[in-house]
């Protein structure tokens, strides 16, 4: 399938009409579903009506956005009126929301198509999406492999060409760690530039919501289409939007003097040398294409892991506490009290690793534990806060690989969660600093598989990472490849 802006171009022209556009992504999704599982639920009469709407603005020479009449996937932690969301969870198994996530209705508003809601791991608790309670989606580079996660689904979907672009959720690398894993781009933004009201929250200081595509432009075209203030939610922030996609340049020089600062305390034990080489390769292009390389230290970038898995299960204890089978969503058969019909349905309507988190959370927000623990990491949130504040004096942007390995075989993991939740090592930080993140695919490694490389920038400067990033993709052809799913 074509770029937005190709796209877009053939519908002004009227070379092609919205639901042509429309169907051919239905069929793709109906014909590659089977073998790998991107979606929880296909949209397919609201999407033609979507697109029917667009192609009616078409003929009566209405002016249409560039996102209207675009196929787009939403992960299933969002609300959508009248459409379930599930989260991936038995939980909210029948859960329809009666309203819009702001996000989404962004989307509606731009005359965008939504085709379905993606797969992810329970409640966005996971890295490779086979914590769903549905189905575990497969990686289309790899079938027998993840996709990565929490946002696995909506990351397998754009690069399996089911959609063009999808909109995912970041807690702590969520939608970065399965764009590297699944070859495509993928858009941490700062804390609060995108609303998260209709979110379903996992840990509402972390959470942001964020654009995967194909190319760095598709991601910037989205994220303009979803970011801005929204009174709905009080963390929003009120400020300008820049246009993402208008300022791309292939040259970096055309932008002036750019300092990228490798962090070292990413590189050495525990990466895989094939990403390691890669992604070192891709740094010394980025001085290729005018870029001033510096090795910058974050001394206290390696505590981001054990300080998350504090911080997150604390705030999802808090945030799961409402899915108790009274209000909404799954409540457990034969219960003869309240207290039984709570433990009960908690205990059958959360998976392993939710159950896992919460008693975590818990635990460490007790009145023993407060101080010793969650307090504790809090600090170490800000030390990490001001080490990347110090390395900002001395560069712009910062560079390091997305995650520590390609993306590895379904089953592999699930009786080592700590394993599992090392692969954020790279990704994690940025999230406890509220900063944004973008990973673009910078090579393949000996498998075939995609290894991405991590641009983090400062607060509000997603317009540096986009120009950073489209400079590095338009000078290879990586993101030229595409997965030969059989």
């Amino acid at each position: 399938m074509a770029s937005i802006r190709e796209l877009h171009e053939q519908l002004i022209k009227k070379e092609r009409s919205a639901v042509e556009i429309t169907q051919e992504a239905l069929d793709r999704i109906q014909a590659l579903e089977p073998k790998l599982h991107s979606f929880l639920y296909v949209t397919t009469q609201q999407a033609l009506e979507q697109a029917r709407a667009v192609d009616a603005k078409i003929a009566a020479g209405e002016e249409i956005g560039i996102l209207a009449g675009i196929p787009i996937g939403i992960k299933d932690n969002m609300c959508t009126k009248g459409i379930p969301t599930t989260c991936a969870s038995e939980i909210l198994k029948n859960f329809v929301p009666p309203y819009e996530s702001t996000v989404t209705q962004k989307l509606v508003d731009s005359g965008a198509v939504m085709v379905g809601k993606t797969n992810l791991d329970e409640f966005a608790m996971g890295g490779s999406t086979e914590n769903s309670a549905y189905h575990t989606t497969a990686n289309p580079w790899d079938l027998s492999r993840v996709p990565g996660g929490s946002s696995g689904g909506s990351a397998a979907a754009v690069a399996a060409d089911e959609c063009v672009v999808a909109i995912g959720s970041d807690t702590g690398g969520s939608i970065r760690q399965p764009a590297s894993f699944c070859g495509v781009v993928g858009m941490k933004p700062t804390y609060g530039l995108v609303s998260r009201y209709g979110l379903v929250a996992f840990a509402s200081s972390l959470d942001q919501i964020g654009p995967f595509g194909r190319s760095v432009e598709d991601s910037a075209i989205l994220l303009n289409a979803i970011a801005g203030h929204d009174p709905k939610d009080s963390t929003s922030l009120k400020v300008p939007i820049p246009n993402y996609a208008a300022s791309l340049k292939p040259d970096l020089r055309a932008r002036g003097r750019l300092r990228i600062g490798v962090i070292k305390e990413t590189f050495g034990e525990g990466l895989d040398s094939v990403v390691e080489q890669t992604v070192t390769t891709a740094i010394d292009q980025l001085q290729s294409l005018g870029a001033e390389i510096h090795i910058i230290s974050c001394p206290r970038f390696r505590y981001g892991v054990p300080s998350y898995y504090i911080i997150a299960p604390s705030e999802a204890s808090a945030n799961l506490a409402r899915y108790d089978g009274v209000k909404y969503g799954y409540r457990a058969p034969g219960t003869d009290n309240l207290l039984s019909m709570y433990t009960r349905t908690r205990a059958t309507g959360f998976g392993t690793e939710v159950k896992r988190r919460i008693m975590i959370g818990t635990y460490a927000l007790s009145a023993g534990y407060y101080d010793a623990y969650y307090l504790k990491a809090q600090k170490v949130r800000t030390l990490i806060k001001q080490d990347f504040e110090k390395a900002f004096e001395q560069v712009d942007v910062l560079a390091c690989p997305t995650v520590p390995t390609t993306a590895f075989k379904a089953g592999e993991k699930n009786t080592d969660p700590l394993s599992m939740y090392l692969l954020d090592l790279m990704t994690i930080p940025v999230n406890l600093a509220g900063l944004p993140g973008l990973s673009v695919p910078c090579g393949f490694d000996d498998n075939g598989l995609p290894i991405g490389l991590q641009l983090i920038g400062k607060v509000l400067r997603e317009d540096q990472l986009f120009q950073v990033a489209y400079a590095y993709e338009q000078s290879t052809t990586w993101h030229l490849r595409q997965p030969q799913i059989s």
